[in-house]
Order: C-alpha cells, then structure tokens, then sequence
C-alpha cells in the first residue's frame, strides 16, 4: 500500500537509529524498521476509524435531539442522509477492517471530546449543509462528501495530528502518508464492495504493488547499506577532499550511503530514479545548502561508479 518513497524514508530513519548507538544488532533493527512500518497501517486504521467514530456520535447526536423539551421541527423529523452514507455501511460491516480494528485495540472512548470538536466543525460546515439540500441520493454524492468530510476536518485536525503524535514520535512524518491512503480507499471503493472484500486489495490490483518484493527491497536496501558503511565511506571521502566526514549531517551521509547501495546493488532501479528519490528525501530532511551537496556528490559518484562499471542495471533505459 505505501510507496517506496516512504520505505526509503522508513529505512533511513532505522538507519539513523542504528548508527547513532541504538540496536547494535542488524536482526534487531531489522525487527524494529519492519514494526515501524506496521505502525504505519496501524494508524491508517485508527484514521478510518475515528472516522467511523464521527459518524456515531452524529447519529447519537441526531437521535438525542428528538427528545429535547422542545425540539425544532427538524430535531424531530432529522435528515438521516448520513447516517445511512453508503460508503460509511460498506466500512461498518466489513469483517478484515473490524478485524484491524480489534487487532490493534482501537477505542474511542476515552477521547469523546476531540470527536465532538470535529463533529461540532463538520454538523455546522457548508458541504453538510449542501449534502443534506441536494435532494440527490446516490452512491458517488456518497462518496464525494466523505471523501471531503474526511479532508476538511479529519485529515487536517490539529488536536488529532497532535494526539497520534504524542502516541507515536515517528507518526509526525506518518499521519499525512496514512491520510492519503484513507482518501484513496474512499475514491477506490465502488458499489460492489462487501463485507468480505478486503481494502487493502483496492491498493494491490496492479503488478507494481508486491508486498513480498516490497519487504525484500525494504530489508536489503538496510542491511546492505549497513554492510558497505566502509566502502561507501571510502567513496564519498575521495568526492568531499574539503570536507570531514565527521561534520557532515549524519543524515546528508546516510542519504548518500542508501543511495550508492541502491545504484549499485538494485540492478532494476534506473539510475534517474534512484538520483529523484534521494533528492526529493532530503528536502523533508536536511537544508537547502544539503541539497544541493547531496547532488552534486552524487553527481560525481555516479560518473565515477559508470566509469569503473560498478553500477550495472538490467532492462532497456535503465542507465538513465
């Protein structure tokens, strides 16, 4: 389901763990990268979830109202077009996601007034409003106004963002990743989808979607560059004679260490991807001035690894 942008992402920040002194051991770390990446899902899940949440407390919140001393007229006769959003049923009765939801203990409980704050935002917003008047009723009117329900006041909720963040360190970087995909299950999701069908399978229709060769790339990419540290030492020494490698950002090296592996260990990575991606990273994680040393030791270390025919790459293109 992620993107191996952010498998790179996930293994350097394992890589940086392991070199700053915490596991010494490589199966260890490997454990721990392969557990940060299942956090990921986990919060995908508690995304969707919270979600859910909403919904319920809106019902509760409709129903509560017809017994009010004096109800409005619309308290007593309420628009029940949401709670019988057909994407909202499909997502209560499936049986994988009450699954994830049971298998990472999910409750809401005890956290009613962070709901209620994105309920009160939601109940009072334009696009309700708008959905309830539209005196449509179909399943892609459905579909849009919990695709911008969710974006509007789940997705962007700081009390939310800030709630998994004081759970997890690393779901700082994880909550907008994991939000895409929850937006991606909503558009990819159809009338045809029941109880039994699994959401994850909405992400793996294609063949670049491999969970086996996903992990593959995933534990090789950081155990190989935990084992050429020396020789990718030797390399970028002989590119930075001006500079101490001990007062470069560790993660600047780490960058350049995971990209070397990939250029020359990955033979069906093509040479241009491999430059994007590492690029594109440190914009998240280094300065502007690191960027443009990345790309340029880079640069010099591609010309220097063709010219000495150690980045070999199967496939038409592939050098490019």
């Amino acid at each position: 389901m992620l993107g191996r942008r952010h498998y790179r992402i996930k293994v350097l920040q394992a890589l940086y763990a392991f070199f700053q002194g915490g596991e010494g051991r490589i199966e260890i770390a490997e454990k721990n990268l392969l557990n940060s990446l299942d956090k990921v899902y986990e919060l995908y899940y508690l995304q969707i979830s919270f979600l859910l949440e909403v919904i319920h407390f809106y019902r509760f919140r409709t129903e509560e109202a017809k017994s009010k001393f004096y109800p409005t007229p619309e308290e007593v006769n309420p628009n029940y077009k949401l709670s019988v959003n057909r994407l909202i049923l499909q997502l209560q009765q499936n049986i994988e996601l009450n699954e994830q939801f049971a298998k990472y203990k999910i409750s809401w409980t005890t956290e009613q007034e962070m709901v209620r704050k994105v309920y009160q935002k939601m109940r009072t917003g334009k696009d309700h409003a708008e959905y309830l008047a539209s005196g449509e009723s179909s399943y892609g009117e459905d579909q849009d106004f919990l695709e911008k329900l969710f974006r509007k006041f789940i997705a962007k909720s700081a009390d939310l963002q800030f709630y998994f963040e004081e759970r997890n360190i690393f779901w700082e970087d994880d909550f907008e990743v994991a939000a895409v995909f929850v937006i991606k299950t909503i558009k990819l999701m159809s009338e045809s989808f029941g109880e039994r069908d699994s959401l994850t399978a909405l992400f793996t229709k294609g063949m670049e979607d491999d969970p086996a060769e996903d992990r593959k790339f995933i534990l090789e990419l950081f155990r190989k560059t935990i084992l050429s540290t020396e020789s990718s030492d030797k390399l970028i020494d002989a590119r930075t004679r001006n500079w101490e490698l001990d007062r470069i950002a560790l993660t600047d090296i780490l960058l350049i260490k995971m990209a070397l592996t990939e250029l020359t260990n990955f033979s069906q990575i093509p040479v241009k991807v491999t430059m994007n991606e590492y690029i594109e990273i440190s914009k998240q994680f280094s300065s502007v001035k690191s960027k443009l040393f990345i790309n340029g030791i880079l640069d010099k270390l591609v010309s220097d690894l063709t010219e000495e025919k150690k980045i070999k790459k199967t496939g038409r293109g592939l050098m490019t």
